[in-house]
């Protein structure tokens, strides 16, 4: 139950915050990039939240100060 939670917000930040459905690329390597790219953004703020600032990994739109 847990996992579940944590995969469902997960899917549901990436759709709403980063908006992985919403993609203009004109080809594949560009689309490849695109989602690598908000996928790439998305863990490192999970580190940063855990490692860094010992906080909870979903929290993505905390202020730093």
């Amino acid at each position: 139950k847990k996992y579940r939670k944590r995969i469902e917000t997960l899917f549901s930040q990436l759709c709403d915050q980063f908006m992985i459905r919403r993609n203009y690329a004109k080809t594949f390597e560009g689309f490849k990039t695109r989602i690598l790219a908000k996928i790439t953004t998305l863990t490192s703020i999970q580190f940063f939240n855990k490692f860094v600032f010992q906080r909870n990994i979903n929290n993505l739109k905390i202020n730093l100060a």
